[in-house]
């Protein structure tokens, strides 16, 4: 395989390397990096390489192996709830991956260990066989089977419970905004479910809440209190979908962006999540409506 071929090849790859590095990590800057490493690696590769996809994939899950000791490191420091970067499109679907991957379900997987979630991303997402993700982990398919396994027992609750329609989407993350912008609590009341959480990661960079807020009374309060307070109000850029989650794109008073997106069940927001942290925003244009 020439160079040229290696290139269209590694490109054909990008996509679907990305989003698995993204899945395996929470931070698309660091499976940015993931995968421009495999891209090193790859170029100065054997040229006689007969299965690419497997090649490829399985540098891309080793790299990111490597990185997820010092990440668990620095989360245990990090400055309030912590969540994954928010994936908007910046990463194309592919059509080989079935990915109904959601926030919860991404916060789940970080109580797995890493081979765990290696092995569930692996076979369960990407849907690769079991002999090659024991080839790609390096371990035996039963082992590999075991820790997909557990894996599924710990994060079941966290799979995507309720499917929404982009229009549906969109109206209950207008609705969500406007009612939170305003502190209409009789609002806020119909929309929240009664054990409601709200995550707010401003990783110590800008103001956010430290503590995850549980409980729809508690919410309301925070609302009303917001509102109270006179900041200036918040601007809505658009609304999207936010690792499969409805949702929306705003800029608060103080000019500070944010990505909320939304968790629902039976019609009822269950969690919501906030991302202030500049440094996992820098991938989203501040176009507005």
């Amino acid at each position: 395989m020439h160079s040229a071929q290696r290139s269209d090849e590694f490109t054909t790859q990008r996509s679907r390397l990305l989003r698995l590095a993204y899945r395996m990590l929470g931070s698309l800057s660091d499976a940015e990096d993931v995968v421009q490493d495999a891209w090193l690696r790859w170029a100065r590769a054997d040229s006689a390489i007969e299965y690419p996809t497997t090649y490829l994939t399985r540098i891309v899950t080793r790299l990111c192996l490597d990185r997820q000791k010092s990440a668990r490191t620095q989360r245990e420091t990090y400055v309030g709830p912590w969540l994954p970067d928010p994936l908007l499109g910046s990463v194309e679907p592919d059509v080989m991956i079935s990915d109904d991957i959601t926030v919860t379900l991404m916060l789940a997987m970080e109580r797995l260990s890493p081979l765990e979630r290696a092995a569930f991303l692996l076979h369960d997402v990407f849907d690769m066989s079991l002999p090659e993700v024991a080839l790609t982990l390096g371990r035996e398919p039963a082992a590999v089977r075991q820790l997909a396994s557990r894996a599924r027992k710990h994060i079941r609750t966290a799979r995507p419970r309720f499917a929404v329609k982009a229009t549906e989407a969109d109206r209950i993350a207008r609705a969500f905004f406007v009612a939170a912008r305003d502190g209409d609590t009789a609002q806020l009341a119909g929309l929240l479910a009664e054990d409601v959480e709200i995550h707010a990661d401003g990783g110590g960079k800008v103001l956010a809440f430290r503590n995850v807020v549980r409980g729809v009374d508690n919410a309301l309060r925070l609302f009303a209190g917001l509102r109270r307070k006179h900041a200036p109000v918040p601007t809505l850029i658009r609304t999207a979908m936010i690792d499969g989650l409805p949702g929306y794109i705003s800029i608060d008073g103080a000019g500070l962006l944010q990505t909320t997106a939304l968790e629902m069940y039976e019609g009822r927001i269950t969690a919501v999540y906030i991302v202030r942290n500049p440094d996992k925003l820098g991938h989203i244009p501040p176009v507005h409506e």
